[in-house]
């Protein structure tokens, strides 16, 4: 952020909140790829394995998708990973049994990891409105989850909304990776060299093989990106940083339109359960998604929310 004395435009606010406020979300996401009740309701779904159980449940908004359209929506994955789960699965379960296991599995979850929450009703209708709120132009998986009905429990409710946030999200990464000439290994590497997650679990997760793998670093070397050592360039971490604001750029709309006070109320109200989540052990660390286990001091309170009234002020003085 820029100094205190310094003009600041409200992107520039909204930017940095998106990103505050996907800290929060994603883990109570991520729960429906990591705890034992997901893992339990897709398998009395019918579905055989994590990833026919995975593609089936992420997929299924979009209904009976083969997988060269589940491929291009996910971007990371080699495509024969997909191709061994889709479209299999709906022969086992069609995708109306898809959304409902993983909403049953991940509020299950929720509601064993987070106990009695204070303020759920309140968090969940202010997550609701956010994902309804999110523009999702362009955006086919988000607008798919956000199409889908409201759930009538509050658990299932929160977690739907951080859903459709978060393909929100993902779907604007996946656009700038595009636009940055980016390919699915290549973004990999680029994670990896930022920190965000190991290689190991990355590689074997999306079904990379050795060559492709290895492809993928070379591409970014030739490109400036990495060092021989697959650390980043000056250039490397330049181009990171701007696919990662154009990303947070664009996720930035629902907390533009839910507004300064709503979103800060919200992110106080997420606040205990992202920390429940993460010190439950149920998200493994380093992981493919990219979380980080932050310390309690590091989930952010209202008061530490980015977007603010005098963040807003300063913005229209300038």
């Amino acid at each position: 952020m820029p100094e205190p004395d310094q003009p600041v435009h409200p992107e520039d606010c909204a930017r940095t909140t998106a990103r505050a406020m996907w800290e929060r979300l994603e883990p109570l996401h991520a729960v429906t790829y990591f705890s034992d009740e997901a893992a339990q309701a897709a398998a009395q779904a019918g579905y055989r394995g994590f990833w026919m159980g995975y593609f089936a449940c992420r997929l299924a908004p979009l209904g009976a998708v083969g997988p060269e359209i589940a491929t291009a929506v996910c971007f990371g994955f080699d495509p024969g990973r997909v191709a061994r789960a889709l479209p299999d699965a709906w022969t086992f379960a069609p995708p109306q049994m898809a959304l409902n296991a993983r909403q049953a599995g991940a509020a299950a979850a929720l509601s064993r990891i987070c106990g009695a929450a204070e303020g759920l009703d309140e968090a969940a209708d202010l997550a609701w409105e956010a994902s309804q709120l999110a523009g999702c132009e362009g955006r086919v998986l988000a607008a798919a989850n956000q199409a889908l009905p409201r759930p009538s429990d509050p658990w299932g409710v929160l977690w739907q909304a951080a859903t459709t946030l978060r393909e929100h999200r993902g779907d604007g990464h996946n656009a700038a990776l595009v636009a940055a000439a980016v390919s699915p290994t290549q973004a990999h590497w680029l994670k990896i060299a930022a920190q965000e997650t190991d290689p190991n679990p990355l590689q074997v997760s999306r079904n990379w093989s050795a060559q492709s793998w290895q492809d993928g670093r070379s591409e970014l070397q030739q490109r400036g990106w990495l060092n021989a050592a697959s650390t980043l360039t000056d250039a490397g971490h330049a181009a990171h940083q701007d696919i990662e604001s154009r990303t947070d750029h664009a996720a930035g709309s629902p907390w533009h339109r839910l507004g300064i006070e709503a979103t800060g109320r919200l992110a106080d109200l997420l606040a205990p359960l992202t920390r429940a989540v993460l010190d439950s052990d149920t998200i493994p660390f380093p992981n493919p998604v990219g979380l980080n286990k932050l310390g309690t001091s590091d989930v952010p309170r209202e008061s530490e929310l980015p977007l603010t009234e005098d963040c807003v002020r300063r913005a229209r003085r300038g």
